[in-house]
């Protein structure tokens, strides 16, 4: 399966000079965890950092850091990673595991931001799946006994 069948394509973007401030209503006003920080180039939107509610709660705000005075690109973590559209939805939950993050960018093939995916959309894929194989093993039971009728 891959990511690019399942990511979420409606991202919320802003740039590494972006208030956290503005960042947090933002994330407000789309109802989203997470801002992916980009920079516009000629092949498009290249993701370069992503900040979420918890990096401003946890690093910011219990600090008592004032919101207004801190850009996104002081908060945002160096370490990104991102995985391409053909990569396989396990492997990406394999590397979301090994470093602790829920989401991950997902990128074209000239590195361009194409959507992300979050822990939240792979355990619906998962739960989908499962479904499906639980009907498979009703029916087949239901044949059975339709059989030996």
């Amino acid at each position: 399966m891959k990511v690019g069948n399942f990511c979420n394509r409606d991202v919320v973007i802003t740039d590494r000079d972006t208030s956290i401030l503005d960042a947090a209503k933002l994330m407000r006003h789309h109802h989203v965890g997470d801002i992916v920080v980009v920079e516009n180039l000629s092949k498009g939107n290249i993701p370069i950092g992503i900040i979420t509610d918890r990096d401003i709660v946890v690093e910011l705000l219990a600090e008592e850091i004032n919101l207004s005075q801190v850009t996104v690109g002081d908060a945002m973590g160096l370490d990104l990673y991102a995985v391409k559209e053909d990569d396989d939805l396990l492997e990406t939950a394999h590397l979301m595991r090994r470093h602790g993050i829920r989401r991950v960018p997902v990128i074209g093939t000239a590195g361009e931001l194409v959507g992300i995916i979050t822990l939240d959309d792979m355990i619906e894929v998962i739960a989908e799946q499962l479904s499906t194989l639980t009907l498979i093993s009703g029916r087949e039971h239901q044949i059975e006994v339709e059989r030996r009728a």
